[in-house]
């Protein structure tokens, strides 16, 4: 692979999905920056186990879901790596209990909205300038499963609404960057829980997952190998693509049974 030396922000790297594609990118030879909320220690151990294979990292702490934490963690990533070439936004704010849009509060539905879509265009404004003086970038964006279709999803309109208006985002800025050398791709990863979001897929292989067509649960390694791929530089014909990486599964249950 041909990523050595290149520079990878990860929003949301000191755990889950964010964690291994963030590990995943530095085994290829990237630098990288870890952003984190609150998990500080666990950022760190990320930070001192990229170390460990010879390459740099640094951690920011910022709150991406607020105008002012996205401009921090670009101040500092143009700060610390003059820019940045790999940019895979995976965090945004998402509420496990499910409720009707008239059940939430303002604040949530701002912080919603914003965590998922406006601190991701805002992020990326920041940092595509750096992309087009390098004339090389890739910009990976993070949906659900069947996000491209722009189905009802009771239970979760305002996360819907936000990732289905970064799909209609993800392929409109990659027309527009094309000539610049960047891409930008999004990707719906299925339903991955807890750990798995860490684990490799050997640590899986014989695991049974009723739920998932493929059989097994997926795993972070899942998301990882398709992020890695995307970032080649052979990968430049690959654009404004949604890639569901779900094993099948789908997420969205259209009906609000058992809610009355």
């Amino acid at each position: 692979m041909d990523l050595k030396g290149r520079t990878a922000l990860v929003t949301g790297s000191a755990k889950g999905l964010g964690k291994r594609t963030a590990l995943q990118l530095a085994e290829q030879g990237c630098n990288v920056i870890i952003n984190y909320l609150e998990s500080e220690q666990e950022a760190h151990q990320v930070k001192a186990t990229i170390e460990e294979l010879g390459v740099k990292a640094i951690t920011v702490q910022a709150d991406i879901t607020s105008i002012e934490g996205a401009h921090k963690l670009a101040d500092e990533a143009e700060r610390w790596a003059g820019g940045v070439d790999i940019l895979v936004n995976n965090a945004g704010p998402f509420v496990r209990k499910r409720r009707l849009f008239s059940e939430y509060d303002e604040e949530t539905i701002i912080k919603l909205l914003h965590g998922n879509l406006l601190s991701v265009m805002l992020l990326d404004h920041r940092l595509l300038p750096g992309m087009r003086e390098r004339r090389w970038g890739r910009i990976i964006h993070f949906g659900f499963g069947h996000a491209n279709e722009a189905r009802a999803w009771p239970h979760r309109a305002v996360y819907a609404a936000a990732k289905t208006g970064l799909v209609s985002f993800t392929k409109s800025l990659a027309v527009e960057e094309a000539p610049f050398g960047i891409t930008v791709n999004l990707i719906g990863p299925g339903d991955i829980r807890g750990i798995n979001k860490e684990r490799s897929i050997d640590e899986v292989e014989a695991d049974y997952d009723a739920e998932t067509p493929m059989g097994r649960p997926g795993v972070g390694e899942d998301v990882a190998r398709v992020i890695l791929f995307l970032c080649e530089n052979k990968s430049n014909f690959l654009t404004g693509n949604v890639i569901d990486v779900t094993g099948g599964f789908d997420p969205i249950r259209a009906n609000i049974k058992g809610m009355f």
